[in-house]
Protein backbone atom coordinates (compact mmCIF):
# COMPACT_ATOMS: atom_id res chain seq x y z
CA UNK A 1 0.00 0.00 0.00
CA UNK A 2 0.79 3.33 0.50
CA UNK A 3 4.25 2.33 2.95
CA UNK A 4 5.70 1.03 -0.27
CA UNK A 5 5.56 4.49 -1.36
CA UNK A 6 7.26 5.73 1.83
CA UNK A 7 9.70 3.61 2.19
CA UNK A 8 11.09 4.12 -1.45
CA UNK A 9 10.88 7.61 -0.83
CA UNK A 10 12.60 7.23 2.98
CA UNK A 11 15.15 5.28 0.90
CA UNK A 12 15.51 7.98 -1.60
CA UNK A 13 16.32 10.57 0.80
CA UNK A 14 18.51 8.93 3.02
CA UNK A 15 20.84 8.48 0.25
CA UNK A 16 20.49 12.00 -1.13
CA UNK A 17 21.09 13.24 2.15
CA UNK A 18 24.45 11.16 2.53
CA UNK A 19 22.93 8.67 5.21
CA UNK A 20 24.41 5.56 4.75
CA UNK A 21 22.70 3.70 7.80
CA UNK A 22 19.18 5.03 7.33
CA UNK A 23 19.80 4.10 3.83
CA UNK A 24 20.20 0.36 4.64
CA UNK A 25 17.63 0.35 6.90
CA UNK A 26 15.18 1.36 4.50
CA UNK A 27 16.16 -1.03 1.90
CA UNK A 28 16.39 -4.03 4.27
CA UNK A 29 13.14 -2.30 5.24
CA UNK A 30 11.95 -3.14 1.86
CA UNK A 31 13.54 -6.43 0.81
CA UNK A 32 12.43 -8.21 4.38
CA UNK A 33 9.15 -7.26 3.86
CA UNK A 34 8.87 -8.50 0.63
CA UNK A 35 9.47 -5.94 -1.86
CA UNK A 36 10.28 -6.79 -5.38
CA UNK A 37 14.28 -6.52 -5.80
CA UNK A 38 14.23 -5.62 -8.97
CA UNK A 39 11.74 -2.50 -8.19
CA UNK A 40 14.36 -1.11 -5.95
CA UNK A 41 17.20 -1.81 -8.49
CA UNK A 42 15.35 0.20 -10.92
CA UNK A 43 14.63 3.19 -8.61
CA UNK A 44 18.69 3.21 -8.09
CA UNK A 45 19.15 3.28 -11.64
CA UNK A 46 16.95 6.54 -12.22
CA UNK A 47 18.83 7.88 -8.43
CA UNK A 48 22.17 7.66 -10.19
CA UNK A 49 21.51 10.16 -12.99
CA UNK A 50 18.91 11.77 -10.98
CA UNK A 51 21.16 12.89 -7.55
CA UNK A 52 24.46 11.69 -8.61
CA UNK A 53 25.02 12.49 -12.03
CA UNK A 54 28.27 13.74 -13.14
CA UNK A 55 29.25 14.11 -9.88
CA UNK A 56 30.44 10.66 -10.24
CA UNK A 57 29.81 9.34 -13.63
CA UNK A 58 29.76 5.36 -12.42
CA UNK A 59 27.01 5.81 -9.99
CA UNK A 60 25.14 4.66 -13.14
CA UNK A 61 27.34 1.53 -14.26
CA UNK A 62 26.95 0.47 -10.31
CA UNK A 63 23.46 0.69 -10.62
CA UNK A 64 22.77 -0.93 -14.02
CA UNK A 65 25.21 -3.67 -12.62
CA UNK A 66 23.17 -3.78 -9.21
CA UNK A 67 20.53 -4.43 -11.36
CA UNK A 68 21.82 -7.08 -13.68
CA UNK A 69 23.76 -8.79 -10.28
CA UNK A 70 19.71 -8.90 -9.01
CA UNK A 71 17.88 -10.12 -12.28
CA UNK A 72 21.18 -13.40 -12.22
CA UNK A 73 20.27 -14.71 -9.00
CA UNK A 74 17.31 -13.20 -7.15
CA UNK A 75 16.53 -12.70 -3.47
CA UNK A 76 17.82 -13.49 -0.92
CA UNK A 77 21.94 -13.55 -2.39
CA UNK A 78 21.27 -10.30 -3.95
CA UNK A 79 20.23 -8.40 -1.28
CA UNK A 80 24.22 -7.43 -0.48
CA UNK A 81 24.59 -6.31 -4.07
CA UNK A 82 22.04 -3.86 -3.30
CA UNK A 83 23.02 -3.05 -0.18
CA UNK A 84 26.47 -2.47 -1.58
CA UNK A 85 25.06 0.24 -4.57
CA UNK A 86 22.96 1.76 -1.96
CA UNK A 87 25.88 2.14 0.61
CA UNK A 88 27.76 3.43 -2.86
CA UNK A 89 25.43 6.34 -3.86
CA UNK A 90 24.65 7.36 0.29
CA UNK A 91 28.63 8.41 -0.13
CA UNK A 92 28.58 9.26 -3.63
CA UNK A 93 28.84 13.41 -4.20
CA UNK A 94 25.58 14.74 -5.43
CA UNK A 95 24.91 16.90 -8.51
CA UNK A 96 21.47 17.33 -10.37
CA UNK A 97 23.38 19.73 -12.74
CA UNK A 98 21.86 17.65 -15.78
CA UNK A 99 18.45 16.83 -14.22
CA UNK A 100 17.91 20.66 -14.08
CA UNK A 101 18.92 21.23 -17.81
CA UNK A 102 16.98 18.59 -19.08
CA UNK A 103 14.09 19.93 -17.25
CA UNK A 104 15.05 23.38 -18.88
CA UNK A 105 14.94 21.76 -22.55
CA UNK A 106 11.95 20.16 -21.62
CA UNK A 107 10.25 23.53 -20.71
CA UNK A 108 11.88 25.15 -23.65
CA UNK A 109 9.70 22.65 -26.17
CA UNK A 110 6.88 23.06 -24.48
CA UNK A 111 6.64 26.48 -24.37
CA UNK A 112 7.71 26.92 -27.85
CA UNK A 113 4.98 28.27 -30.13
CA UNK A 114 4.29 27.32 -33.59
CA UNK A 115 6.55 25.17 -35.34
CA UNK A 116 10.22 23.84 -33.75
CA UNK A 117 12.97 25.57 -35.70
CA UNK A 118 14.48 23.60 -38.21
CA UNK A 119 17.83 21.55 -37.98
CA UNK A 120 20.45 23.95 -39.30
CA UNK A 121 21.78 22.97 -42.62
CA UNK A 122 25.22 22.06 -41.94
CA UNK A 123 24.14 19.47 -38.99
CA UNK A 124 22.00 17.41 -41.53
CA UNK A 125 23.10 14.41 -42.98
CA UNK A 126 23.02 14.42 -46.97
CA UNK A 127 22.85 10.53 -47.93
CA UNK A 128 21.53 11.87 -51.86
CA UNK A 129 23.29 13.92 -54.20
CA UNK A 130 19.86 16.08 -54.06
CA UNK A 131 20.25 16.69 -50.06
CA UNK A 132 24.05 17.77 -50.93
CA UNK A 133 22.47 20.03 -53.74
CA UNK A 134 20.12 21.73 -51.20
CA UNK A 135 23.06 22.31 -48.90
CA UNK A 136 22.36 19.48 -46.52
CA UNK A 137 26.08 19.03 -44.41
CA UNK A 138 27.85 21.75 -46.19
CA UNK A 139 29.77 23.59 -44.03
CA UNK A 140 30.03 20.98 -40.75
CA UNK A 141 33.41 20.95 -39.36
CA UNK A 142 34.10 17.44 -38.65
CA UNK A 143 35.97 17.62 -34.90
CA UNK A 144 38.19 14.65 -35.02
CA UNK A 145 39.89 15.97 -37.75
CA UNK A 146 40.64 19.25 -35.71
CA UNK A 147 43.70 19.70 -32.81
CA UNK A 148 41.16 21.12 -30.91
CA UNK A 149 37.77 21.99 -30.36
CA UNK A 150 36.21 24.03 -33.49
CA UNK A 151 33.43 26.99 -33.80
CA UNK A 152 30.52 25.71 -34.90
CA UNK A 153 26.79 26.56 -33.86
CA UNK A 154 24.90 23.19 -32.79
CA UNK A 155 21.76 24.78 -31.63
CA UNK A 156 18.74 26.04 -33.77
CA UNK A 157 19.49 29.80 -34.87
CA UNK A 158 16.33 31.01 -32.38
CA UNK A 159 17.93 29.36 -29.32
CA UNK A 160 21.58 30.72 -30.56
CA UNK A 161 23.41 31.23 -27.04
CA UNK A 162 21.17 29.63 -25.06
CA UNK A 163 22.44 27.82 -22.17
CA UNK A 164 20.41 25.28 -20.21
CA UNK A 165 23.06 24.55 -17.87
CA UNK A 166 23.19 28.31 -16.64
CA UNK A 167 21.03 28.93 -13.16
CA UNK A 168 18.75 31.57 -13.53
CA UNK A 169 19.07 34.02 -11.27
CA UNK A 170 15.82 34.93 -8.56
Amino acid sequence: GEEHYNCISALHKSMRGSDENASLYWLARMLEGGEDPLYVARRLVRFASEDIGLADPLALTQAVAAYQGCHFIGMPECEVILAQCVVYFARAPKSIEVYRAYGKVKECLRMHTGPLPPVPLHLRNAPTRLMKNLGYGKGYKYNPMYKGPVEQDYLPQELKGTDFFKEQET
